[in-house]
């Protein structure tokens, strides 16, 4: 027999192939998947240091590398080559150091032409993409499509430069990504504090707050979201995608829950657009934490369909459709 059910496990993202990072030079892929086991920036719930192995683990087809997507009728297997160089190797509780770590491999993914995709670990990883990304492209040459409850925009973290709430500032300050190049989308709650608001509105950065979309509705903002990350002369856009930015009923594996999010189905499609209209130069699904996700893997499913959906929305790019 040559097909291998999914209850035969196998180590890769949808069973693409598994490629050494120090080949990806070489071999020259379109999409790297890398993940990013790190936890150490949580300042509520841990485990998302698991995230990428449940990600990766979410996925009941079989490994054959197709993917046909229904709406389109394309897949993104066959159209982009994808493979998966694994985790990177870090030391449990330096997170500056597995940041620095994830910068360098983020670099060598990028200066081979490829496009990477990191399953994280909490949103600090998004620092260790930016910075690696910025190296490559340029500081200040692409925008970030950022999609969450919470800012992350913190001055510290628990009083330290780095973890899941500073990563978009520590962006910005490091000139890798300019605020006027940050577009959020799903913000609530009752995070940051006054004081960090007026500095993100200093900086020029774009909110789209949870009250403006069920006010609006999520086309038309997702529409002033694409004008705005493709203002000037952008190179491209980074989606980085928080899972708490559906609502928690949806995907409550997650390190800090906020209800009224958007919906799974929301969040898939938006993702697709962004990468079917705009040149996708990297991306990250974050803070998924399987120690709460239940017996049903629900919120895994979601992180794992949320790749395949950009890989979608990328293919259709690619293909003109």
């Amino acid at each position: 027999m040559t097909e291998n059910y999914r209850f035969a496990s196998f180590t890769t993202f949808a069973g693409v192939e598994d490629l050494p990072l120090d080949k990806v030079a070489d071999e020259r892929p379109d999409v790297v998947i890398i993940g990013a086991p790190i936890d150490w920036g949580a300042t509520y719930r841990g485990g998302a240091r698991f995230g990428p192995k449940a990600i990766r683990e979410a996925d009941y087809l079989g490994a054959d590398g197709e993917r046909p997507h229904l709406p389109t009728g394309i897949d993104p297997l066959s159209e982009l080559r994808v493979v998966d160089v694994g985790d990177i190797a870090v030391p449990p509780g330096y997170l500056e150091d597995a940041l620095g770590t994830l910068a360098d491999a983020i670099e060598r993914i990028a200066a081979a032409g490829a496009v990477p995709i990191v399953l994280g670990g909490d949103h600090s990883v998004t620092f260790g993409n930016g910075t690696g990304l910025a190296r490559v492209h340029g500081d200040g040459s692409f925008g970030i499509v950022h999609f969450d409850a919470h800012a992350d925009t913190g001055e510290t973290n628990v009083g330290a430069l780095h973890g899941h709430g500073t990563p978009m500032r520590r962006l910005i300050e490091s000139g890798a990504v300019p605020g006027h190049r940050f577009v959020q989308i799903g913000l609530r709650g009752y995070w940051p504090d006054p004081p960090t608001v007026a500095w993100m509105k200093d900086q020029a950065m774009r909110t789209f707050l949870m009250s403006e979309i069920v006010e609006r509705g999520l086309r038309p903002v997702v529409a002033d979201a694409v004008a705005a990350a493709s203002e000037g002369d952008t190179r491209g856009i980074f989606i980085s995608v928080d899972v708490d930015v559906v609502d928690p009923g949806m995907a409550p594996g997650t390190g800090t829950p906020e209800p009224g999010g958007i919906t799974s189905r929301e969040l898939l499609d938006t993702v697709r657009r962004l990468a079917r209209e705009l040149p996708v130069v990297g991306a990250d699904i974050v803070e998924v934490s399987p120690p709460y996700d239940g017996p049903g893997q629900v919120t895994a499913f979601l992180a794992n369909r949320v790749v395949l959906e950009i890989l979608n929305g990328m293919a259709e790019r690619k293909v003109g459709a």
